[in-house]
């Protein structure tokens, strides 16, 4: 990819990212403001570093990398990145979870806003979804890649299990999966409500390539996202576990399931807000 912005100028659009999904959530009063702050450096580097896009949006994504999106709830990240990278004009970021509007708290499909190929939300289906793509790709003699996110709450889903048995089995190795692991989900720590143990091991052990990420270091979310590039087309599905803070950039957000699914008050956002450069231009 040609032009591709320089390890400053991905942290400042990181920082107005960050801006913007909390004036999404704050805005309704409604939405999932600590999961999409912690992912957004991930969202960052993919969108404008990784990914192998085309210019403009078609549904069947031929010939560039796709990405999915499984745990759809922090669809304010994700609105928000598109709209930075120019699927749509930023000021839609403002019709966030409003009626009649496209951005809804879980990306939906039925009103054709660029950038989203799946409605989700309904955790545990996502890597199942990416995985029929990878093999899409491969069936078709397409060389692109394609990647999926997931919360590592929801690898309490039984799907999540047999999809990785079945990537592994068939040697999708076109696939780079991503798990958010903040240890946070609705109710409490994922350590305390069901844990997962030794997740690498667990991956390594249904046949997947593992490695692991600091979610919140930009170098070091291309750096490994690179790696991953690296191991794919082996014989193996990639996986990545990226530590990350719920809340990632707000200081009273982080590290805590409280900011799961609450929106900042008047005060909390302009606390928040001044934590946060203003680098693009607010929507």
């Amino acid at each position: 990819m040609k032009n591709q912005p320089n390890i400053d100028e991905l942290q400042k659009l990181a920082s107005q990212i960050r801006r913007d999904i909390l004036r999404m959530v704050h805005n309704v009063q409604s939405g999932h403001p600590g999961g999409s702050l912690g992912c957004t450096d991930y969202f960052t580097a993919l969108y404008f570093h990784v990914l192998d896009l085309k210019p403009g949006f078609d549904m069947d994504g031929t010939n560039e990398d796709l990405f999915f999106l499984s745990n759809g709830h922090i669809s304010p990240v994700w609105y928000s990145t598109l709209a930075r990278k120019g699927y749509f004009d930023t000021k839609e970021l403002g019709t966030f979870r409003k009626i009649n509007s496209r951005l809804q708290g879980h990306p939906t499909t039925e009103e054709g806003l660029p950038g989203i190929r799946i409605a989700s939300g309904s955790l545990g289906q996502g890597l199942s979804v990416a995985i029929g793509a990878a093999q899409t790709k491969k069936l078709n003699g397409d060389k692109h890649r394609v990647f999926v996110l997931m919360g590592d709450g929801e690898q309490q889903e039984g799907q999540i299990w047999e999809a990785a048995m079945y990537a592994a089995h068939n040697k999708v190795d076109n696939l780079i999966a991503t798990i958010d692991c903040n240890d946070q989900q609705i109710d409490g720590r994922v350590s305390q409500i069901m844990g997962l143990e030794d997740l690498g091991k667990k991956w390594e052990a249904f046949g997947w390539s593992v490695i692991t990420c600091n979610g919140n270091n930009m170098e070091d979310v291309i750096r490994q996202l690179e790696y991953a590039k690296s191991l794919s087309g082996k014989g193996k599905p990639v996986m990545m576990l990226m530590q990350t803070e719920m809340g990632s950039g707000v200081d009273f957000m982080e590290g805590t399931h409280k900011w799961h699914g609450v929106a900042p008050d008047d005060e909390e956002l302009e606390k928040a807000l001044a934590q946060l450069e203003e680098t693009l231009g607010d929507y």
